[in-house]
């Protein structure tokens, strides 16, 4: 069955055994010989002591561990000698493609941490895998993660002798998307997941992308952009100069930006196709049936890992491999190879109409758009969700229409679920405004002691100091200027 296919391990391997201190480097089991335990449908293809290193991403000894589930998913888990007795398992961004985990670098701070392909091989952006493979898009959507995560556990509870006392998730953009698929689909999982400007509704994001590079790119035989970077820095700086002060502070970040009505038409600088294109851009996607998905705020449109890389075209370096915008390329590559199974399917012919049942079959592997967070909040797990207001990749809008609709559902949804916006921050990170938050502290310390996040301090980093703090305040309440002190420090903000 697709929607609960559960992996189960044989109980010899799940050693339940509890210590009131964390392991420690004598505590577990020799890293090489996790090459040897014996697991349905999964073999352990290297088990590797790592000394400790001075510098760089991961810096603690640790056993790494390679795997492979199944026939197709495999995964790498970090084991640290200094064991924090708890697990977490990071998510991947884009089509993933190759081994990811956003949340390597947990196991500084003592979790054992892992991340998987879910699946299959190829660039961030290419999804030819999945055609005519249903079994890799399968474990794309959502089993990769929840088998890898039960496999994960195993290795963990076999090398130290002890069951973890929590387990998280944490990922981003496709990887918040694979948190909130956990929480609705199997609950069991994780006591506590971070969600970051997820594409949960990734048939939604590809009607919006669609839509957009329809704007963009009118001309598919040249792909020339419509909006040009040096436009777009002109655009993003009148809308600044319009709205910075709304908020009651001038400080380069807008707030919220719903509160900032722009007029297209009153832009200066544009040509008529130009202003055109910014008015689809920004507008909600739709047919005749009503809203596929909600609009595009006001913000980035100027940064290089903004608009430009992301939706408009013309920035060096872009992250849309195979396209001239990475909306292009994950939008183009999800109509061909999930929807339609048509390598040779135009964008630039695709009207939206039919587009529901059109995307009904991708949407029921892909999309973790369910409201009911029932069975995850009876176990007492947690959920914290944030997006960047400026977000390029990912409407923030989307974000605020799930919340929502979970609220809706659930009046008290705010014991269980919280959401943080971030003004001024790009997709995933970037941008202006301050993009750094220790998620994994807050949902830690919201499952270990019940401490549900009212207030986070984010940070901005540049050249290795700390340039900017602001507080990130629980939706819907938003961070405003005390008056006094200054701009660039999260003392002179409270939450209202």
């Amino acid at each position: 069955m697709i929607c609960r296919m559960t992996f189960h391990l044989p109980a010899a391997v799940i050693v339940a055994v509890f210590a009131a201190a964390p392991a420690r480097a004598a505590d577990h089991a020799e890293c090489s010989h996790l090459v040897m335990l014996k697991l349905p449908d999964v073999k352990v293809t290297e088990a590797t002591a790592v000394a400790a290193t001075p510098s760089g991403g991961i810096q603690v000894p640790h056993c790494r561990v390679n795997g492979i589930v199944g026939s197709e998913i495999h995964f790498t888990l970090l084991l640290p000698d200094d064991w924090n007795r708890k697990f977490m398992m990071g998510g991947g961004g884009g089509f993933v493609g190759g081994i990811q985990n956003q949340a390597a670098v947990s196991v500084n701070a003592g979790y054992a941490t892992v991340g998987t392909d879910t699946g299959h091989t190829g660039g961030i952006t290419d999804a030819k895998w999945a055609l005519g493979h249903p079994e890799r898009q399968v474990n794309f959507g959502f089993l990769a993660v929840h088998r890898t995560a039960e496999v994960a556990k195993a290795l963990v509870r076999s090398y130290y002798g002890a069951n973890e006392t929590r387990s998280y998730f944490s990922g981003c953009s496709n990887g918040g998307r694979q948190g909130l698929m956990e929480a609705q689909r199997y609950p069991d999982d994780f006591d506590g997941v971070v969600s970051g400007a997820p594409a949960y509704d990734f048939t939604g994001v590809g009607a919006q992308f669609i839509k957009d590079i329809q704007a963009a790119f009118p001309d598919p035989r040249t792909l020339a952009p419509v909006l040009t970077p040096d436009v777009l820095k002109s655009v993003e700086a009148q809308i600044v100069a319009k709205c910075d002060a709304l908020d009651g502070v001038n400080d380069g970040l807008i707030e919220d930006p719903r509160a900032c009505k722009v007029d297209v038409a009153s832009l200066t600088g544009l040509t008529d196709a130009q202003r055109n294109a910014l008015k689809t851009i920004y507008s909600e996607t739709r047919n005749k049936d009503g809203v596929i998905y909600p609009a595009q705020p006001v913000g980035g449109e100027g940064e290089t890992a903004g608009w430009p890389a992301w939706i408009t075209g013309g920035a060096a370096g872009a992250p849309g491999l195979g396209g001239p915008s990475a909306r292009f390329a994950f939008g183009t590559e999800l109509f061909k190879y999930f929807i339609y199974d048509d390598a040779a399917w135009d964008y630039s012919k695709y009207e939206f109409s039919n587009f529901r049942k059109d995307a009904a079959k991708t949407a029921t592997i892909l999309n973790a758009t369910n409201p009911d967070l029932d069975a995850f909040k009876t176990k007492n797990h947690k959920l914290i969700l944030w997006h960047g207001w400026s977000d390029p990749a990912l409407t923030a809008l989307g974000s605020i229409r799930y919340y929502e609709q979970v609220q809706a559902r659930d009046a008290k949804s705010g014991d269980y679920f919280r959401m943080f916006m971030m003004p001024g921050v790009l997709h995933c990170a970037g941008g202006p405004g301050p993009d750094t938050a220790d998620w994994t502290a807050a949902i830690d310390d919201w499952v270990e002691n019940g401490k549900a996040p009212d207030r986070i301090v984010a940070s901005k980093v540049a050249s290795g100091a700390v340039t900017r703090t602001r507080p990130l305040c629980a939706y819907p309440q938003k961070a405003v200027y005390k008056g006094s002190g200054s701009v660039d420090e999260a003392e002179s903000f409270v939450c209202k």
